[in-house]
């Protein structure tokens, strides 16, 4: 039997995307329509998408009336009874701004017939910007620049937005109250925690306020004025478990990274490959967990441990990059390069890693794919990898060696993708 080739990592990398797509894994978890009015409200760069599918699945006879906003260039088109607004991902602008205002004051005066069903995607927390009181928007992307530049991790990064808000962690679902309310999810967070999604503007919210001033602390960030004041007023604490504001709410979770990488994991025994899941939830420095899975990677080739070839190791989650150097990056172009680093050209070893939004942090790349001869191809075209990695230039070194993987947004989100064949 020939040995499978490395092309069945980027179908794996397709049957991950297509598994979370909204139009496969939404319409079976719709409520059923209230005896008044449908309130459609959600955010993220699913939720375009996920609107249309609601609109597709909704019966003509039922009122239906909402908005949600996605990242610029992630929308499908005008929709005929939900609204779609576009805005900035991941430094938020007043586009969103404007719309979680709209969103704030279309849930208000709801009664107990009503349903307010809101859909949430990766991205929305930026998406979803309405600064809590006394603090502009430019205090709030002051803060978020600092947390994305610092290498924190997506629950620290929403804690903070969380107590920044006026609309996150649970109080849209107290500004929504009696009504009913369903949020549908589509998790982009290690855990699937849905208070993390999208920082959880239904879900109650067990973080605190001297919690987010102690993540700003421990990454050296120095609050603007009104951001550290807002924090130390008693009013910055957002609803707990237990609020009455949740007694009529609910959440779905529609898709997960861990079921997209049990479809990924499909297509490898389809194709004769042991796949092994190494877990969705895998974080850290993109450098480092890119270290430690070229060792388990060499495990495999030389001894058959964890898994005997031919295998591929499957992960997700959501690494970090601490930016030090001015290259273009994305964390999945790091953690390839730096895997490539660590392998040394080693034969039996091929990788892709992506973003399954099709955006590879804020680079026009999903992900790149790496091959036994990236290193030497690199040097025959007079780079360094290693200085590339220093420089955070993971996107450049892929982009001169034609490796990117380009997909555009794919208006769904489950976090990363990693795929290692080992052969």
């Amino acid at each position: 039997m020939a040995p499978v080739g490395p092309d069945v990592l980027e179908r794996m990398f397709a049957a991950a995307i297509e598994a979370a797509l909204p139009g496969h894994c939404l319409p079976p978890h719709l409520p059923p329509p209230p005896k008044g009015r449908t309130i459609v409200i959600g955010a993220g760069k699913a939720a375009a998408a996920m609107a249309a599918a609601v609109e597709r699945h909704w019966p003509e006879s039922s009122r239906l009336e909402g908005l949600v906003v996605t990242r610029y260039g992630h929308g499908v088109g005008p929709l005929a009874r939900i609204e779609v607004v576009e805005a900035a991902h991941p430094v938020p602008d007043d586009a969103g701004q404007r719309a979680a205002s709209r969103m704030l004051a279309m849930v208000a005066g709801l009664t107990a017939d009503d349903l307010v069903l809101c859909l949430m995607s990766g991205g929305a927390s930026a998406l979803l910007a309405l600064p809590a009181p006394g603090i502009d928007l430019a205090a709030k992307q002051a803060v978020n620049r600092a947390l994305l530049r610092s290498g924190a991790g997506i629950h620290d990064m929403n804690c903070v937005r969380k107590h920044l808000s006026a609309i996150k962690g649970g109080r849209l679902a107290a500004a929504a109250a009696p009504a009913e309310i369903v949020t549908l999810l589509i998790s982009d967070v290690p855990g699937d925690d849905p208070s993390v999604i999208g920082s959880g503007p239904t879900v109650p919210d067990a973080t605190t306020s001297a919690e987010a001033s102690a993540i700003l602390r421990r990454y050296a960030i120095e609050p603007p004025p009104a951001v550290a004041a807002w924090l130390a007023d008693p009013a910055s604490e957002t609803p707990k478990p237990g609020h009455p504001a949740f007694d009529r709410a609910r959440t779905v979770m529609i898709a997960t990274p861990f079921r997209s990488l049990e479809a990924a994991a499909a297509i490898a025994r389809e194709a004769g490959v042991t796949p092994l899941i190494l877990g969705d939830a895998i974080e850290g420095e993109a450098c480092e967990v890119a270290r430690v899975m070229a060792g388990l990677a060499r495990s495999c080739a030389e001894r058959g441990h964890p898994a005997s070839p031919p295998c591929i190791l499957l992960s997700g989650g959501e690494t970090t990059v601490t930016v030090r150097g001015k290259g273009r990056g994305g964390r999945n172009a790091e953690f390839l390069l730096a895997l490539a680093v660590a392998l040394d050209g080693n034969p039996r070893i091929y990788a892709v890693a992506g973003d399954t939004d099709g955006i590879d942090g804020t680079e026009d790349n999903a992900g790149a794919r790496l091959d036994p001869d990236t290193l030497t191809r690199a040097r025959a075209a007079g780079i360094d990898p290693v200085a590339a990695l220093i420089d955070n230039d993971g996107y450049g070194v892929f982009s001169r060696l034609d490796d990117l993987i380009v997909t555009g947004p794919t208006r769904t989100n489950v976090n990363d993708f990693r795929a290692i064949l080992i052969r």
